[in-house]
């Protein structure tokens, strides 16, 4: 281990060989910290927190705090993180609550300074959350999200999978699959289409997927109408048959 020697480390903590850990940095006595994590200067790693391999924490990171919920009663009630995120300056990430019990972060994700990730989230992999992004409780973050800077994301939302948020929205219903939302609320405004030309979404799926989004969310159909014509009129695929259950199954509504 390469461990300033300001650093607080309680002797409980679990650390492996490797992990460098700099000037001021707290570490509380259930964190567990794998192989390959570089812990930046200021930072407080507490609660009942497990790390992956080679995370990177800058400055100021405030990490496995306990729920900003009232409700939270001083139950056990952790956070885990995954491997290879990048978690940046003054980033907060809270612990869960006693009706789920953990916060839970992926793999590969880019977390960017002053964003906030609240009790019980759960962010899947290759997601960033851009500057003062904020995530309240209960938030789901699918893979390959995009949220844009000073984004709000209202607790319990959805978002879906290849979906971009672009910066200062308001989120309060949830976000469909393989989209480009903005505004106060959100509104779609079309497929994520650079998203999925990154990830290789051939070119008659990306064409499937734009005569969906027209029926959905540019018609004046019901989302129950809308979903039995795109069933008619469009070839089934793995990408249109997730949207259609995407809608199907939300909780909050699906913004349009």
């Amino acid at each position: 281990m390469d461990i300033h020697p300001t650093a607080i480390i309680h002797k409980k903590a679990q650390i492996a060989d490797n992990v460098k850990i700099g000037p001021y940095t707290c570490v509380g006595a259930n964190v567990k910290i794998a192989k390959g994590c570089d812990i930046g200067a200021h930072c407080v790693l507490d609660g009942y927190a497990e790390i992956g391999e080679n995370c990177k924490f800058f400055t100021g990171a405030i990490i496995g705090s306990i729920p900003q919920d009232l409700k939270f009663k001083g139950e056990k009630t952790g956070l885990k993180i995954g491997n290879n995120n990048t978690i940046r300056e003054y980033v907060t990430i809270n612990t869960g609550t006693s009706a789920n019990g953990n916060t839970i972060i992926g793999n590969n994700n880019l977390l960017m300074a002053y964003s906030h990730v609240a009790h019980d989230c759960k962010v899947g992999n290759d997601c960033i959350v851009a500057n003062s992004g904020t995530l309240a409780g209960f938030v789901t973050l699918e893979d390959k999200v995009v949220i844009g800077g000073l984004v709000a994301v209202h607790q319990f939302v959805r978002v879906g999978t290849l979906s971009i948020v672009g910066g200062c929205s308001k989120v309060v219903q949830d976000i469909p699959p393989y989209s480009t939302c903005d505004g106060h609320p959100t509104k779609v405004y079309g497929l994520n289409l650079v998203g999925l030309r990154r990830c290789g979404v051939s070119k008659q799926v990306i064409s499937n997927l734009k005569h969906a989004f027209k029926i959905l969310f540019f018609s004046e159909l019901s989302f129950k109408h809308a979903i039995e014509q795109i069933q008619k009129e469009i070839p089934g695929c793995k990408e249109i048959s997730y949207l259609i259950d995407f809608v199907k199954t939300s909780k909050r509504g699906i913004c349009r």
